[in-house]
């Protein structure tokens, strides 16, 4: 079988009896002695050997063990799952977001929909409608089946394990190292842990190993290039890719780690002088469509979807662009409002950059600078949104019984904030975060100010006419330009101190930048009473300006995610405790009434894993040398083992490990997970390296180290189920567990 053989993973077979066999050419004797001999040898193969069970559990064994260890595997994950009743963790989190999926509400988050997605779809088929708020701690209502939505999580839990099994295989591991990776991932006690609630981590793992064992597999067909096997296993690997960075972000790390592979795969084709240049681009051509335009594709499909089932109003509305809001069912942006903007018109307006809000005023004025009022931006609805276009001081003061004046490109207006009366105000004073810039201020009223209240519209696009003449609601974008100091308006990504309520700065800058969309502004709402209504949500918004803006608001987000100095995160932990295993993490509070879950490692796994990495560098280092020095023990065949089944995996784990070295959000050790799935396989690949000479030796010494491995394995996982099952009672029962004083199972 595939895993008895050699080290090979380029896909050619490998077959000693086959490689040795020599052509011999047929001998004929008068004697007949030799045709008795050739009569008497096909009588024997015409009678077939009995088949004993071990030689059929050994032909089926690929077929037998992953469908054991899958077995196990659905039971580790699902046992007692519905013991706890209340909203565990995170679920508080997205079983809400798969509750706005049932109600149809649009919501934001950081994470991509599709695992979402799921979530609501486990909802759905549980027969949930969406009504509970999922408050963490609360307990779950009676009609909700919780149950069935753990259940459906765990699945995806469940399943790493065959996936694992396969992709062992496929890195051609002798079967000890394939049973060893399988129990390792099988018996890791925060893998069956996560899987246990409505989480997203079950199915990021699950996708992220399809990832793996596809391009395993992929990659052993390298001698069938072109075959229909090799375009269909290409096409999965992209799908997989697809699938696993619509759940996270994280999911990218996979998606370097197949590009790092593809790149050395065209870069060796590419110093391939008998390959025909045509050859060479159609495998170039090939990898840009599985690997590029097919993830692409899959990512977008699920926004597509995303946005095609959250048709209605819901609390995510101002992370999105005006227009897009104003087409949701049951929204109040842009109802009624009319189309065209005149002096006197009441207004919202909204920064149309990623993640924009709106620009806002409220009376507590900045600690510094002018110390006049704080101008910002604010994501939700407020009165404090709400602004006047009024002529500038030059025009006539405005008149409600005068005809209507529209302003338009080239027009030079004020705003003055409804609740405060204070004209929208810039001066030569530095900004408060951005000292390149100018400070905004609310200055002044109606009467008093001076032509630093003064703002000239350039208008940059319209969604709905070509007439630059007038501001229409929604539709135009425009800047506002200082008319005495030449800056723009500007609302970034920077946030105020507590001062300022965490709310955007509000900057004039001095660059001229017109295709800075964080300078661009839309009226969002508008109310005037001598105008009709209109329908401002008849215009569409286009997919891919909404997809391309969800995304940007997304990353801006994530990267607002900072530990916060006023605030102890007991949950968080350091990226160095993780490979260590030097901290586990309380899944719910810690009564003796409430059913306890403990987020930990088996120790065997997350050590033998760490040492692994290290091992494998020592080896690499050891083999260089006495390359260096002229020693070639090692053949094309191992030097590709090491190559492909070390190499590579060691490389996931540095690419999913290293970016929360230098990562300045908050993080927590469910982040190592899909980190820790390349060290096992590197475990593995260890491990099968090292036993090797006891292979060729003696089998049987083989599987006695591998059996003790096996119990090891086995046997943490075992002491630490409680963990995994869940805690009844008081914690001190199991202070037998806490081996180091961060592992807080029984305080």
């Amino acid at each position: 079988m595939a895993v008895e053989q050699g080290g090979h993973t380029t896909g050619a077979t490998q077959n000693d009896h086959n490689l040795r066999k020599r052509n011999v050419p047929p001998q004929s004797r008068s004697n007949g002695s030799i045709t008795q001999a050739a009569q008497e040898e096909d009588l024997k193969k015409s009678q077939k050997p009995k088949t004993s069970i071990l030689q059929t559990l050994d032909e089926w064994e690929f077929l037998i063990a992953p469908l054991l260890f899958t077995l196990v595997s659905f039971f580790t994950r699902m046992y007692k799952i519905g013991l706890s009743n209340i909203v565990t963790w995170d679920e508080a989190h997205f079983g809400k977001f798969g509750s706005h999926y049932l109600k149809r509400e649009f919501y934001f988050d950081v994470h991509p929909p599709l695992g979402k997605m799921l979530v609501g779809l486990s909802g759905y088929m549980a027969g949930y409608n969406g009504s509970f708020e999922f408050k963490s701690g609360e307990t779950y209502p009676e009609e909700l089946n919780y149950t069935f939505m753990r259940l459906f999580n765990s699945t995806f839990g469940a399943l790493c394990v065959p996936l694992a099994y396969y992709t062992a295989r496929e890195l051609n591991f002798r079967r000890s190292t394939v049973w060893l990776v399988t129990l390792m991932v099988l018996c890791e006690n925060s893998y069956a842990t996560i899987s246990r609630f409505i989480l997203l981590d079950s199915m990021l793992l699950f996708f992220t190993f399809t990832t793996v064992l596809c391009w395993a597999r992929f990659h052993r067909l390298q001698k069938q290039s072109f075959s229909l096997e090799w375009f269909v296993w290409l096409f999965l690997t992209g799908i997989s890719i697809g699938c696993v960075t619509s759940v996270k972000w994280v999911g990218l790390f996979c998606t370097a780690l197949v590009g790092l592979y593809t790149a050395e795969d065209l870069w060796n084709k590419f110093g391939d002088l008998d390959m025909p240049k045509t050859t060479l681009a159609s495998h170039l051509v090939a990898r840009v469509a599985g690997l590029i335009v097919v993830p692409c594709l899959v990512y977008m499909f699920s926004f597509w979807v995303h946005f095609l089932v959250l048709e209605n109003s819901g609390p995510g509305d101002a992370q999105m662009s005006s227009l897009f809001q104003a087409n949701l069912r049951g929204t109040e942006v842009g109802k009624d409002s009319p189309l065209e903007v005149a002096h006197g018109s009441r207004a919202t307006i909204k920064n149309m950059g990623y993640g924009g809000g709106l620009l806002h005023s409220h009376v507590q004025t900045y600690p510094e600078g002018s110390q006049q009022q704080q101008v910002t931006c604010y994501h939700h609805k407020d009165a404090n949104n709400d602004w006047f276009f009024y002529p500038n001081r030059n025009e006539p003061l405005y008149d409600p019984e005068a005809p209507l004046v529209f302003p338009g490109d080239k027009s030079v207006i004020r705003l003055i904030h409804s609740q405060t009366g204070r004209n929208l105000h810039s001066h030569t004073v530095s900004a408060p975060v951005t000292k390149a810039d100018y400070e905004v201020s609310s200055y002044g009223n109606t009467t008093v100010g001076d032509e630093k209240d003064h703002w000239t519209v350039e208008v940059v696009s319209d969604a709905a006419s070509r007439d630059r003449s007038k501001i229409r609601t929604l539709t135009t974008a425009f800047r506002l330009k200082h008319t005495a100091l030449g800056c723009y308006l500007r609302a970034g990504t920077v946030n105020l101190p507590q001062w300022g309520f965490k709310q955007i700065e509000v900057t004039c800058t001095k660059q001229n930048n017109p295709r800075d969309v964080y300078t661009h502004w839309n009226v969002e709402a508008h109310w005037n009473e001598r105008l009709p209504a209109g329908d401002p949500g008849s215009y569409k918004s286009p997919f891919f300006r909404d997809f391309i803006h969800l995304n940007v608001a997304m990353m801006t987000s994530n990267n607002a995610l900072v530990p916060d100095p006023d605030k102890q995160d007991d949950l968080a932990s350091q990226f160095w405790q993780w490979p260590i295993l030097h901290v586990g993490l309380r899944m719910c509070g810690w009564d003796d009434h409430i059913v306890k879950y403990f987020l930990l490692g088996n120790p065997a796994v997350y050590w033998g894993s760490t040492f692994s990495l290290f091992v494998f560098g020592g080896l690499v280092a050891w083999y260089l040398i006495r390359w260096q020095r002229g020693y070639d023990e090692l053949k094309p065949a191992d030097i590709d083992f090491i190559h492909y089944s070390g190499l590579y995996p060691v490389a996931g784990w540095f690419l999913h490990y290293l970016p929360f070295v230098a990562m300045a959000r908050v993080t927590y050790v469910h982040h190592y997970y899909p980190a820790l799935y390349f060290a096992i396989l590197t475990a593995g690949f260890m491990l099968d390296w090292v036993t090797r000479p006891l292979a060729r030796k003696d089998r049987r010494i083989e599987w006695a180290v591998y059996g003790v491995v096996y119990g090891v394995v086995i046997g943490l996982f075992v002491l630490f189920r409680a963990i995994v099952f869940g805690m009844e009672g008081k914690s001190q029962q199991w202070r037998h567990l806490k081996w180091f004083d961060r592992w807080r199972i029984s305080d």
